[in-house]
């Protein structure tokens, strides 16, 4: 159980009671117990979203020296802004940005996301908001092509 625990923990980045929660509540099911953490993770998301977001950062991303994007990821403190999973969820942002052209910033949180399709941009942001405990927002997004 313990190991199904640390894994979950790795897995969702959630804390050690809530995995271990979790697996109570799903009676040992590794799969149920992590849709369980995420589903509260997307519920904490929510309660985070009317948090100010004073700090961030800015990620580039070149493909092919064809097409280029610089993105504005908003958090709410520089700690987390330099964190590895925020520096993830913004080089990633930016590689969606780059692959399916939106328009606008609402267009980019409707779509769906290029590593997991079953996943829209919007739902990877939140469980990046429940991972670092921290409002995360796209401010902002230019997409250049030659």
């Amino acid at each position: 159980m313990s190991s199904d625990i640390q894994n979950l923990r790795e897995e969702t980045g959630a804390g050690v009671m809530d995995c271990k929660r979790a697996l109570e509540e799903a009676k040992g099911n590794f799969t149920k117990a992590r849709d369980i953490i995420l589903a509260k993770g997307i519920a904490k998301a929510e309660k985070k979203s009317g948090r100010e977001t004073g700090a961030g950062l800015l990620e580039s991303y070149i493909h092919n020296g064809r097409v280029g994007v610089l993105l504005e990821l908003r958090c709410e403190t520089d700690f987390v802004a330099r964190t590895d999973a925020v520096k993830e969820l913004a080089r990633n942002l930016a590689l969606q940005v780059s692959a399916m052209a939106p328009e606008t910033v609402e267009d980019l949180l409707k779509q769906p996301y290029i590593k997991d399709e079953s996943l829209a941009v919007e739902i990877l942001i939140k469980n990046a908001i429940a991972k670092v405990g921290e409002n995360l927002r796209v401010a902002r997004f230019t997409r250049y092509q030659i």
